[in-house]
Order: structure tokens, then sequence, then C-alpha cells
């Protein structure tokens, strides 16, 4: 076995999205401020084009590269083609509000497409030293894109606290990792479960999946591993949030798929008692905390964190219960860039839309853009026919027919607690009255406009017609 037994085929986009970087990085050394909006498009052309190469590699069985540390098959490409749209998406809508930051400057871009490079390797890896190596590509670049507005003391105190548990949550990981590998003798996905089936040295493979899952669950921001998440939404720049809700949420759901299934599956009883409590202790905390927020950056961070104990919960339920969960992962994305892209609107170079107070009188300035982010609070909230409400009915559906019963009840009322802080922010936008009298602020470009109110119709549009998505998601499961 040498280096010319290697296959690259299936990570072709992989090796065009780094071209696609080294290029942005390299252009950008001779742009001025002015001219930033070079990086900007030449960043979005790039990822149209690593789209592109992704749809053309894609074959229906799953392909195998660099000896079976990587793998490319249904669920990669769905999360990969997701992750694209998402991160194209932020790009669009944060070219205004950077140039207001005074943070329109390529590192922005090069950090992004980064973070994405990461995320691929993630959601493809099929060997634990592959899903380290993605974790922490994703995870160093978002450290430095949080402190980005470096005269922000908030921003820098995020990224700080951020590093700091990130640390840890590696460690607790890589740790557990050790331990799996002691106990198998493989650090290869496959092998590991094949391993496992022998029944070899049970209770060190089970002190592995503890430490495993810790790690997991601090990357999908549930409890208790949770603290960063509030911090960070509020500190970091509203176009770094933009990136840090949405695409790395579909990444940390398959990467968590990837081990526990792929894996550990044959570790089902230690894991999914876990899951089951870390997920009821996520929907209790996160509705809760977000009741009591006046911030709408530090109320979505919360909401987050009860929106991932609704993914947990999801993998529990087998099969179906992973469609769901990758489901939910795709919906919370598009709520999350809706949301977002609207603080951004609102904001200016003298003005943060960071609490929900901002919003007040938001219908009187502009109807479809309070139509817009009402679309995003009633879709969080699970009210039908919104995509988030098909998309909590799937994970409930999956709890029951497992067997999950009183679980199922549970999920139901935290999710009508929890819609109360998003009637809330719907209430001050549509009864509220601005606390001061100026011209509105919508600042962004017309691209991001049209952008953003296609990405709040799909939110009506799949609630409405659900079967689309979800028929994705089935099919990319099958296919892996």
């Amino acid at each position: 076995m040498n280096w010319t037994d290697l296959t690259i085929f299936p990570a072709v986009p992989e090796l065009v999205l780094t071209g696609v970087l080294f290029a942005v990085l390299l252009v950008d050394l001779w742009l001025n401020d002015r001219q930033r909006w070079i990086t900007c498009t030449l960043s979005v052309i790039g990822l149209i084009l690593t789209a592109a190469v992704q749809c053309l590699v894609w074959k229906q069985q799953p392909q195998y590269a660099f000896h079976d540390m990587f793998v490319l098959d249904g669920m990669a490409q769905l999360a990969k083609l997701c992750m694209y749209g998402l991160v194209i998406a932020v790009f669009i809508y944060s070219q205004a509000y950077l140039r207001a930051r005074n943070i329109y400057q390529g590192e922005f871009y090069t950090l992004t497409l980064f973070a994405l490079l990461g995320m691929n390797i993630m959601v493809s890896a099929c060997h634990f030293l592959t899903l380290y190596v993605g974790l922490e590509l994703l995870s160093l670049a978002l450290y430095a894109l949080i402190a980005l507005q470096r005269d922000s003391g908030r921003a820098a105190e995020a990224a700080l606290k951020y590093f700091v548990l990130g640390a840890l949550a590696s460690g607790l990981l890589l740790y557990g990792i050790s331990l799996v590998y002691g106990a198998t003798g493989t650090l290869q996905l496959q092998q590991v479960l094949a391993a496992s089936q022998e029944g070899t040295n049970p209770w060190l493979l089970k002190l592995g999946v503890v430490f495993i899952v810790a790690g997991i669950v601090f990357k999908l921001g549930a409890v208790p591993f949770h603290m960063w998440v509030p911090d960070v939404y509020q500190g970091a720049p509203t176009a770094v949030t933009a990136l840090v809700g949405t695409a790395p949420k579909i990444a940390a759901t398959v990467f968590a798929f990837r081990i526990l299934v792929y894996g550990l599956l044959t570790q089902w009883e230690s894991w999914r008692d876990l899951l089951l409590l870390l997920g009821i202790a996520s929907l209790f905390i996160g509705n809760l905390a977000a009741i009591m927020q006046t911030s709408i950056k530090r109320m979505l961070g919360f909401s987050t964190v009860a929106h991932m104990g609704f993914i947990l919960l999801a993998l529990l339920a087998g099969e179906v219960g992973c469609t769901a969960a990758i489901y939910y992962a795709i919906t919370y994305a598009l709520m999350a860039s809706v949301a977002f892209a609207i603080l951004m609107l609102l904001s200016n170079k003298d003005i943060e839309c960071q609490n929900i107070s901002d919003l007040a009188g938001l219908n009187q300035k502009n109807a479809w853009y309070a139509f817009l982010m009402l679309l995003a609070m009633f879709s969080m909230a699970g009210i039908p026919p919104l995509m988030g409400f098909y998309a909590k009915l799937a994970v409930i559906k999956a709890l029951l027919s497992s067997g999950y019963v009183w679980v199922s009840v549970y999920a139901v009322v935290m999710s009508l607690i929890g819609a109360f802080y998003y009637l809330r922010v719907v209430k001050t936008m549509y009864f509220d009255t601005a606390d001061s009298v100026g011209a509105p602020i919508f600042n962004m470009s017309l691209l991001g406009k049209v952008v953003l109110s296609i990405n709040g119709l799909l939110l009506l549009l799949w609630g409405v017609v659900p079967d689309g998505v979800m028929a994705w998601c089935v099919q990319a499961l099958m296919h892996s």
C-alpha cells in the first residue's frame, strides 16, 4: 500500500474548495477596502463552482477515498449542498453589515471557507482521525471569526470562552477516542463497529462512549455544554452569528450520526440513555432560559439549545429518527438564517439590532420584512403550516414509533412553552411602537433582500409541501 493507491475522486469538491480558498486569499492581498466586493463575488462564484462539482461527482453508491478514511454518500452529499447554499446566503446577506462595522475584510471570507472545508471533512469522515481533523479545522476558524471585530470587548470575551470550552470538549473527545481505540484496536468507524460486536473490553468501550458523547454535545450546543452558545451569539458580529448558527448545526448532526450509528451502534443502550437525559435537559433549560432574555440574540442562542435537544431525542428513534434529525437540522438552519439576516438588515454603523425592543414597530416601517421575521419565529415555534412544525412533528412521530410516548408528550409541552418567547417577538413587531422616530434602516443589497425573501418563503413553501425535503433526507439515508 502506497500513496498511488489513494483514490481522491470522491474528495474532488474539497480540493476545488481548497483551490477557491487560496485563490480568494491571494486575490484579496491586492485589493483595497473599496474593492472588497471582488473578494465576496469570487467567494460566491467559487462556492457555486464547488457545488456544481459536488453534483458531478455524486453516484448512488457510497464512494470511499484515502484508504476508507473519507466517504461520499447520500448523507454527505445532502449536507454539503445545504451548507454551500447557507454559506452563500450568509455572504450575500452580510456585505452591507460588514462594511458598516469596518470588518468588510478578506479574513471573513477566507476563515469562513476554512470553516466550510472543516464541515465538509466532518460530514464525510469515516475514521476518528479524519473526524477530529474536520472538527478542529471548523473550530479554529470559528474562534478567529468570533473575535474578528477587534475593538469589541464582548466579541473577544465570547471568542475566549468558546476557545476554552472548545479545547475542553476536544480533550474529552480525544480521550474518548483513545479509549475506543484501546477497546477495539482500530479508529476506522466500520471496523470499530465490527470489533465492538465481539464484546472485547465492554466497560472500556462504554467509558469511551461517554467522553465521545460529551464532545458531540458540545458541538451541537446542548446541555450541559451549552454555556458558550448565548455568549457567542450575543458577542460575535451578527454576520458571524449567522454562520455559527446555521451550517455547523447540519455538520454537527451528521458528525453525531457518523460516530453513533456508523461506529458505536452496538453501544446503543449506553449512548441512548445519555442522549435521552441530555435531550430532555436541553429542552427544559433552553426554553426556560430563553423566556427571561431581553436580547434577541441571546434568546435565539438559548432557543438553539432547545432545538438541539430535539435533534438529540430524534437520534434515539432508529432509522426514522436519523432522517428526522437531519431534516430538523436543515430546517433549523433555514429558520436561523432568516432571523439573523433580518437583524443584519436592521443594523447600521451606529445601531446594532440585538434587543427584542429594537424590532418594535417593524410592521409599520416595512410590512414585508416583519412578515419574513414572523415566518421565522412561527416556524421556530412549530406553528403550522410552516417548516418548523413539520420538523417537530417528524421527530415526535419517530419517538412515538419507537415507544417513547412520555418523551413525545414532554417535547410537545416544551414546544408550547417555547412558543411564548417567539410570539413575544411577533407582538413587539406588530403591536409596539419604536422608542425613537427616524428613517428606517434596511442595510442590505438588493440581491440580499431578494435572497432573504426566497429564504423566508421556503419556510412556508416547504411547510405546506414538506414531502420534497423529507424525501431528500430519506434518500440520503438510504444511500449512506
